[in-house]
């Protein structure tokens, strides 16, 4: 489906796409805030990121408590950003959330209890400025707390009127299909489930992706670009690049070991994008959207020329059925 007018600007090519068998439709391309809108980044690039998004017509932020760094500084970047300049647009908005990492000291301030969760949900509201979200997600699967709970805690949390849509993120197959049962149970369907998704990582596959789509609810894929690797940044460059997120010291999932090891990889990816005439940031994306399941791709961006080259991946014609293939091999 395609709109001409979103929000602030008008638009060209996004197109967007119904999750599972719900009423809502996203953006295939989503910007999500979990690096590059914390307490040491430039509040005015925010800002302009979050326009353009806008004029994209990319209208689904994706947060989450742990967001930062420093842990909650993106929820609080974000709610000044949206109080200040942009409350106009919260109608236009679909803004979501999470809990279920570390947040704060002691025994409720992590996993997935009633406890955890509605506190989590409330300390997010403030520091969102919002009375609601639109989806609020258990952000990982707890393996000691009854999973009867942690639904019981979501419902709850709907009916309250705090979310008015729940989601699910790193749900492995058994636990999200027994998740959704309970959820269906309430009445109060699942609409998301969130999950790494890239072409060196296709894990989800066997297990998280099928049992989605089998289950109606829509699937929002992160780290599409593989933390950076799938852009070519990394290639070909002995000392890594300054500032980049595996040059930095806060940075969980990559480092220079993991970009030496899937340097191979990458470097027939890009040969196959060269000759396809694309950016190989663009063949990454478009890939996925290809992929059968896929509601929308959440994309990081820390400049608003960044945002531009991936959205610039909706309304695309499709690659050809021999690069898929070749895709598929890889």
């Amino acid at each position: 489906m395609l709109y001409k007018r979103c929000g602030i600007g008008y638009i060209i090519g996004m197109k967007y796409r119904r999750c599972g068998r719900s009423g809502v439709l996203l953006p295939e391309i989503s910007l999500g805030l979990w690096h590059n809108f914390g307490a040491g980044d430039d509040r005015v690039q925010n800002a302009a990121i979050i326009g353009r998004a806008l004029e994209l017509g990319i209208c689904h932020f994706d947060l989450a408590d742990n967001y930062g760094p420093p842990p909650g500084s993106a929820e609080e970047r974000f709610g000044n950003l949206l109080q200040q300049e942009f409350a106009g647009y919260r109608d236009e908005m679909f803004i979501s959330t999470k809990a279920g990492h570390l947040m704060w000291p002691g025994p409720y301030g992590d996993w997935g209890s009633r406890k955890h969760l509605i506190a989590g949900l409330d300390q997010s509201l403030r520091r969102l400025k919002l009375d609601y979200v639109d989806v609020f997600y258990h952000h990982r699967p707890d393996p000691d707390t009854p999973l009867e709970e942690t639904i019981e805690a979501l419902v709850q949390i709907v009916r309250s009127g705090k979310a008015l849509y729940i989601g699910l993120s790193k749900y492995p197959a058994a636990a999200f299909n027994r998740a959704c049962a309970l959820l269906a149970e309430a009445r109060v369907p699942c609409l998301l489930h969130q999950y790494r998704y890239n072409l060196l990582d296709r894990s989800c596959e066997t297990g998280m992706l099928p049992a989605t789509r089998d289950q109606g609810c829509g699937s929002i894929v992160f780290s599409p670009l593989a933390q950076g690797m799938l852009t070519g940044k990394y290639l070909n460059t002995p000392v890594l690049p300054a500032g980049s997120r595996a040059e930095r010291s806060d940075s969980v999932f990559l480092d220079a070991a993991k970009v030496s090891a899937d340097a191979a990889r990458v470097a027939t990816l890009q040969n196959l994008a060269t000759e396809a005439g694309l950016p190989l940031t663009q063949l990454a994306l478009r890939w996925l959207l290809q992929r059968g399941g896929v509601t929308s791709v959440l994309i990081g961006a820390r400049t608003v020329e960044q945002l531009e080259d991936c959205a610039a991946a909706t309304g695309q014609e499709a690659l050809s059925d021999d690069l898929m293939n070749l895709l598929e091999k890889q």
